[in-house]
Formats: structure tokens, C-alpha cells, sequence
């Protein structure tokens, strides 16, 4: 097996991550998005801290970033979770040491609540949030289209560890 790493993403990763976001969107049960976004857009909606991937042998593996939830000040240190795997490396743990390294990350930046919504048939996602700590919170029924066709979300999130919340 490759030996694998997570490093802070690059201006200079957005294609290949841009690929591995086009791999996702495919699959039809990972965003509401339809299609990849310029660098410039996807840059804008993703905080600047966070941005990770994992690659091995020089290729990218897998990407993790983070969106705020709010522009409102009360919410800084809520964020939602954005992760994905390249097709040919799901199931191989890269989602799990994204994750994990996310969370600390998370938590070095002062972020205290982590929040996913997971469309129900994305199980491989489900799965990878509960392992890493988050609780399901809720159902999102009828939420948004994809193609013409109504998608439920799930509401996952991990509140921080280390941050004091009381």
C-alpha cells in the first residue's frame, strides 16, 4: 500500500481536487451540486482554514474543506463538512484520516460545532461521520431537487472536545 499523508491544500491541488468533486457529483447522492465550481467560487464558499488532502505518491487521494453555516457573527465557529474520496480510492480509510485530521484542525481554528447534511443513500458517508463522532440529529424531509426529484438530508453534526461550550 501507498504510504499516504494529509497536507493543507494548495491553490495549485484545485484540479485534481476539482476531478475528485466531479467524481462525487456523479454519483448523484453527494451534493445538491450539479456541476464543479470555478477555484475563484469554491474559494469564496469554503473557509480558508481547514482545506485538506490526502494524497500518496503524489497523487491526490481524497479532499476535506470547510463552509460556513452563517455570515451572522454568532455562528463563527459552526461550519459544515465537505469530504471526497476519488472513486478509485473509496473504502480505503482516506475518508476516516481526512476526517480525523479535519476535526483536530477544526478545533486548532477555534470551530466548535462540525455539521453534515447526508443524502440517506450515501451510506459510505453515514457510516464515515458516525465513526469519527458525530451524531445524527435529524431529517431534513423534501429539502432540495436533484434532476426534477425531491432528496432528504440527514443532519449530522460533532460538537468540539476541547472547546469549552456550556
Amino acid at each position: 500500500m501507498k504510504t499516504m499523508q494529509v497536507r493543507e491544500m494548495q491553490v495549485s491541488d484545485w484540479e485534481a481536487v476539482c476531478q475528485i468533486y466531479a467524481q462525487g457529483i456523479a454519483t448523484g447522492f453527494a451534493t445538491f451540486e450539479q456541476e464543479t465550481p470555478t477555484y475563484e467560487s469554491w474559494n469564496k464558499a469554503h473557509v480558508k482554514q481547514c482545506r485538506l488532502v490526502a494524497e500518496a505518491e503524489g497523487e491526490l487521494l481524497g479532499w476535506a474543506a470547510l463552509s460556513p453555516v452563517s455570515s451572522r457573527c454568532v455562528y463563527g465557529g459552526v461550519v459544515e463538512v465537505s469530504v471526497y474520496i476519488s472513486a478509485k480510492s473509496r473504502g480505503q480509510g482516506i475518508g476516516k484520516l481526512l476526517m480525523e485530521h479535519l476535526i483536530l484542525e477544526s478545533e486548532k481554528a477555534g470551530f466548535w460545532t462540525l455539521q453534515s447534511g447526508i443524502f440517506p443513500e450515501n451510506e459510505s458517508s453515514i457510516h464515515l461521520h458516525k465513526k469519527v463522532g458525530f451524531r445524527y440529529i435529524g431529517k431534513r424531509e423534501r429539502v432540495g431537487k436533484i434532476d426534477g426529484i425531491w432528496k432528504d438530508n440527514l443532519l449530522f453534526e460533532k460538537r468540539s472536545e476541547i472547546i469549552g461550550i456550556d
